[in-house]
């Protein structure tokens, strides 16, 4: 599967949740897709989730 078919399935899945659920619907699926892709990164390896946190919190900084 390329990453059209997956892009025209997540605007399908996005568009479906704004029709049916209104902006609200919308912004939370939205909020969600993105925590789930943070998630699959940190699974994957590709992400520490840790440093992410120090980087938020101010007690590293990326450069």
């Amino acid at each position: 599967m390329n990453l059209t078919v997956v892009g025209i399935g997540i605007g399908a899945f996005v568009a479906f949740m704004a029709f049916q659920f209104g902006l609200w619907g919308f912004i939370i699926a939205l909020l969600f897709m993105g925590i789930g892709a943070l998630l699959g990164r940190a699974a994957d390896g590709k992400l520490d989730l840790r440093s992410v946190l120090d980087a938020l919190t101010g007690r590293r900084s990326s450069s």
